[in-house]
């Protein structure tokens, strides 16, 4: 049993639960790991915490009725016109046909024409919501792949997770590093970043045996995760605070560091 559970734990079956891509036996299956194993219990758990992390970009909803507001223009419905002709004198009957016949022509033929011209435009707008709505759903769909990707990332247990908190130049600073030294992938998570002058910016480095190497700027208004360099044989990574424009500096402010090699 104990090889069935890690076999379950190293598939997707979680992932895939999570986001609602299961099927119905798939579903049972992972809902009997999750309910008679701690360590599957965990991993869910662990999963879903990982998927809020990630998940600050919100997808953009449709509106509930939007398919229902489109079938109803084009259910719309004209009313017959009558065409009542009174005759004050007499006419021979022929001439009164003829008139009425023509009269009723050429109001039915611009009838027509302009319950077309309606259908057209309404036609029109159908089919560019149409097209908007397949936009939003490949926009969505290419979201909900990216969000899975990151999931897999951030599950796969050869990542490292090390929170970084601010000393006393920073004390709210808080961020969260995903290493994974077996795919040489770097990740952070910025969770809040106390403000700083415009002038100034954060930048992170890692620290190697012999130099520092300067890794990017932080920046809370892309709150996220952000790919960041991967460095071999990095001994900790820092966060300091420096100046814009000017070429990064070791001697930069550093407000938050942590090992790397503590883990």
């Amino acid at each position: 049993m104990e090889k069935k559970l890690h076999t379950f734990l190293n598939s997707d079956l979680l992932q895939k639960y999570l986001i609602g891509e299961t099927s119905t036996a798939e579903s049972k299956e992972v809902e009997y790991f999750i309910s008679s194993y701690p360590e599957a219990t965990e991993a869910y758990e662990k999963l879903q915490d990982n998927l809020e992390i990630i998940a600050k970009a919100g997808a953009v909803d449709l509106p509930k009725d939007f398919l229902n507001d489109i079938l109803e223009s084009l259910e719309e419905t004209t009313e017959p016109k009558v065409i009542h002709i009174t005759q004050n004198r007499k006419t021979p009957w022929y001439s009164f046909a003829a008139s009425a016949a023509a009269v009723i022509f050429a109001v039915t033929s611009f009838m027509f024409y302009q319950k077309n011209e309606e259908l057209k435009n309404e036609n029109n707008v159908v089919v560019d919501e149409i097209f908007d709505l397949r936009g939003d759903i490949e926009s969505n769909n290419s979201k909900l792949d990216e969000l899975s990707r990151e999931l897999l990332k951030l599950n796969n247990p050869d990542s490292k997770k090390y929170v970084i908190n601010g000393n006393d130049r920073a004390k709210n600073l808080k961020t969260v590093a995903y290493i994974n030294p077996i795919e040489k992938t770097s990740m952070i998570d910025v969770i809040t970043l106390p403000q700083l002058p415009k002038e100034q910016q954060y930048q992170i480095w890692a620290e190697l045996q012999d130099r520092m190497v300067n890794l990017g700027i932080l920046d809370e208004s892309d709150r996220k995760l952000k790919q960041i360099p991967y460095m071999e044989d990095a001994l900790a990574l820092s966060i300091k605070i420096g100046t814009k424009g000017d070429n990064a500096s070791e001697n930069d402010t550093e407000v938050a560091e942590i090992s790397l090699k503590d883990n």
